[in-house]
């Protein structure tokens, strides 16, 4: 039988078959390690796909038409919407002393025609319109005159202070233009038509420039800023935060310290330690609140309170990308169980809340922790390592995020810093990058200065009329909080 295979045929066929098969099973475990990179990057991408305002700390302006319908991380408040009681109002109301009375008489009876102006007057309905006054530039001439004296010397009148050049912009026209730019973001070519359009001073982009560089000039060189930093170095609670700038065509950086009552605001090149140290308040003695960004931990204030906001928006996305995982809810739910009753007795002026509810929220705060951390500690995609470092976050910082249910000064999150860098947020989307650091750090100081004045009650234009005259208005340091 010629075609029966012969032995050695047979174990030649067979030592090719296992050859083959090893072949196979090592290309198929390449394949199984190739198949297992691309699900865990798709994982990633998706998950990164799935980021907006209320997952991550992108913001709101950052999710464009598909923005997502609000949801809110904290939980019902109880309250009503709208103002609450105490809350004084903002509606317009009659005065008792308007600038003019103009009285409307009847023509005549309505019933019969007769005459009225011996009639008795029965009552009068008042309307008060509020507008006004068409305004438009008031030029002063100031005429500084030479006299002979008999012993044949001339002496000329002094100008007042502050009229130093043949023609120049007064306080109220430069503090104006500083307002437009400051208060309401405007590009310097708007801010010069709307100082035309609306009070018909003429005025260039050039001029424009030069009133927001003279105004930051006068405060680098007053008291303000010395004043601000000594608040906020001794102040019980600090906020602060960074955030990009487009300087000059490249990234810089917004820092911020503030009380809410003294603010602080400075540009650098660097975000980390130089660009923090340049703001010169980091001996603050008080408790510092911040968005856990690791050279905030390099100093030493009394303590640190990371932003639990924060917190809340990355458990938000660790239970979208871990459906299954029952940590980020109970985390979520300890942390706003512990808000509102530090809130509770915030409003009730009590000394702290309830041991007992203290201790179990904490105590599932910690698990939830704990199991995070072993849950994750073995992965190695992109987004099992952000779920496993902020695990870790919660585990070894958890005096840290929970210190605002202990000491009772503390916030709850770092609110009043983001508040303070989303004016700079908005001055960038309205007017684009600023060109040179001298004007960033420019508009960041007169930044700084109407956020303190305003808390402070002063009213914006007054402040910047001062600083325009060269007499910055400084505010008081009794009062730290």
């Amino acid at each position: 039988m010629s075609g029966t295979p012969s032995i050695v045929e047979l174990l030649e066929r067979l030592a090719w078959m296992e050859a083959r098969i090893v072949e196979l099973e090592r290309d198929n475990a390449g394949l199984r390690r190739e198949n297992a990179v691309l699900r865990a990057e798709n994982a990633d991408l998706w998950a990164r796909l799935g980021q907006d305002s209320s997952n991550s700390s992108r913001p709101p302006s950052s999710d464009g038409l598909a923005k997502p319908a609000p949801k809110s991380l904290r939980g019902r408040s109880g309250r009503r919407p709208g103002g609450q009681p105490g809350h004084e109002g903002r509606t317009l109301r009659q005065v008792d002393d308007p600038h003019e009375r103009i009285a409307y008489e009847p023509a005549g009876c309505g019933g019969c025609g007769e005459g009225l102006d011996a009639a008795p007057v029965t009552g009068v309905a008042v309307r008060e319109v509020f507008d006004l006054p068409e305004v438009g530039v008031r030029v002063t001439e100031h005429r500084l005159v030479s006299r002979r004296c008999r012993c044949g010397h001339v002496t000329a009148g002094q100008a007042p202070v502050g009229v130093d050049a043949p023609v120049q912009y007064g306080p109220r026209a430069t503090a104006a233009a500083v307002y437009l730019q400051q208060a309401l973001f405007g590009a310097q070519a708007r801010t010069a038509r709307a100082m035309g359009d609306l009070f018909g001073v003429p005025m260039s982009v050039g001029a424009v420039a030069v009133a927001h560089a003279r105004a930051g000039d006068v405060l680098a060189d007053s008291e303000f800023v010395d004043q601000v930093r000594d608040a906020l170095v001794a102040a019980p609670v600090v906020h602060v935060d960074e955030s990009g700038l487009r300087v000059a065509g490249r990234l810089h950086w917004t820092h911020v310290a503030t009380t809410g009552r003294y603010t602080l605001v400075w540009v650098h090149p660097k975000r980390g330690r130089a660009g923090i140290d340049a703001g010169q308040v980091t001996s603050m003695t008080g408790i510092a609140v911040h968005d856990a960004w690791a050279p905030y931990d390099t100093y030493t204030p009394a303590g640190h309170q990371l932003c639990c906001a924060h917190l809340l928006r990355e458990l938000a996305a660790a239970g979208e990308v871990a459906p299954q995982a029952v940590w980020p809810g109970q985390a979520t739910d300890a942390l706003l169980a512990l808000k509102t009753a530090a809130d509770t007795v915030r409003a009730r002026d009590e000394a702290g809340i309830e041991p007992g509810l203290l201790a179990e929220q904490t105590s599932l705060f910690r698990q939830a922790a704990l199991v995070a951390v072993k849950d994750h500690h073995h992965e190695t995609s992109k987004t099992g390592r952000k779920l496993a470092a902020l695990a870790r976050r919660m585990r070894d910082r958890i005096d840290d995020y929970l210190r605002f249910s202990v000491d009772l000064r503390s916030p709850f999150d770092s609110n009043r810093a983001e508040q303070q860098i989303r004016m700079v947020k908005i001055r960038q989307k309205v007017s684009g990058s600023l060109r040179t650091l001298d004007g960033a750090q420019q508009f960041a100081l007169i930044r700084s200065y109407l956020a303190t004045a305003t808390a402070h009650g002063r009213n914006t234009m007054h402040v910047l009329t001062e600083l325009a005259a060269g007499r910055p208005w400084l505010p008081t340091t009794t009062a730290t909080t």
